[in-house]
């Protein structure tokens, strides 16, 4: 059995340990966060406030980094250098070049494990999405649509102050609420050409991040990409990801795959899995992608989401940013192929 501990025990924490305690693989031996007040968040659990001594005291195989953007890299570093295996939550660091030097450093540790959380590949509606499109059936890949349209108020970047300081974030809503939408774009559309994209501030928030973005995305099949993602909506609105294809189109929609095919005929495809409580938009599969994990290190599989898968949405971010500051379209170097 796999003794794991959590790192930071904010909004998403209680998603992982839920994910672990089911899990008859691993055992959560312990927790930790800098805020003592938390040390009884989690019963029958020991609470450390220093994850280095945690790390050393209890011997851990594995951590989940549950911590904010700019400690992702620091944090994950420090573990891997100790032989710990490593789920981190998305991002996979603030930039490129943070996101980069992690995927070195598994590489260069081939003992270690680094699973960034991109759980939403694992959703019963992308993964049947994924298996509709490369059938052939509806033809070739014409065009991809995300669009995230959220809401949060000034009251999420005053809690946690960290969110709206672009040297904490790494960025707003893209890298916060819209990776997942910009990751399962490019594993539908293939590598990114050139993208041409705005970032603004539509809200009168005190933060230096973008609440909205845009995009127009050319990929190297000749798909077109459109991307759009806002948190000055009035609610939480369903994320839409749509495929068109010469045969059809494949669309999610509230969480459910619909086919549309040339004649106008809808059929329904598959449903994702729901999870309870207010934060439904966190989707249900993180237990599936912590469990290929676990599975992963036990079992000598590679059936997990590598630190070099999750460099592409990276870079999508950082050229959507620096389009919108220049005015022109930004051709991409192409995707992470291990000699970066």
């Amino acid at each position: 059995m796999l003794k794991t501990a959590v790192i930071g025990l904010g909004d998403i924490s209680p998603i992982h340990i839920l994910a672990i305690q089911a899990n008859p693989l691993v055992e959560l031996c312990a927790v930790c966060d800098i805020d003592d007040a938390l040390k009884d968040s989690v019963p029958g659990v020991k609470f450390y406030e220093d994850y280095q001594e945690m790390i050393e005291l209890e011997a851990v195989d594995c951590v989940h980094l549950c911590l904010p953007h700019h400690l992702h890299y620091p944090v994950a570093k420090y573990c891997i250098e100790q032989g710990v295996h490593v789920f981190l939550e998305k991002p996979l660091g603030l930039n490129i070049e943070e996101g980069l030097a992690l995927v070195k450093l598994e590489e260069g540790n081939k003992h270690v494990r680094l699973c960034v959380c991109l759980q939403n590949r694992f959703n019963e509606s992308f993964e049947k999405l994924l298996i509709e499109v490369e059938s052939g059936k509806y033809g070739k890949v014409l065009g991809v649509k995300g669009i995230v349209a959220w809401s949060r108020p000034p009251s999420y970047y005053e809690m946690k102050p960290w969110r709206g300081k672009m040297a904490h974030s790494g960025g707003g809503v893209m890298i916060n609420q819209a990776l997942h939408t910009l990751d399962l774009m490019q594993l539908i559309g293939g590598e990114v050409v050139s993208i041409k994209g705005e970032v603004s501030r539509l809200l009168d928030y005190e933060i230096e991040v973008e609440d909205t973005a845009a995009a127009h995305i050319t990929f190297e099949n000749g798909a077109r990409g459109l991307f759009f993602a806002t948190i000055a909506n009035a609610d939480n609105d369903s994320v839409e990801l749509q495929v068109m294809l010469e045969k059809g189109k494949l669309t999610i929609k509230d969480s459910i795959l619909f086919s549309i095919d040339e004649e106008g005929k809808m059929e329904r495809l598959a449903e994702d899995a729901k999870l309870p409580g207010s934060k439904f938009y966190y989707g249900a599969s993180h237990a599936k992608l912590i469990d290929a994990f676990y599975h992963s290190i036990l079992f000598d599989t590679q059936a997990y989401v590598h630190a070099r898968e999750a460099i592409q949405s990276l870079k999508m971010i950082e050229a959507i940013r620096k389009s919108s500051q220049m005015k022109k379209a930004i051709f991409m170097e192409g995707q992470y192929n291990g000699k970066s």
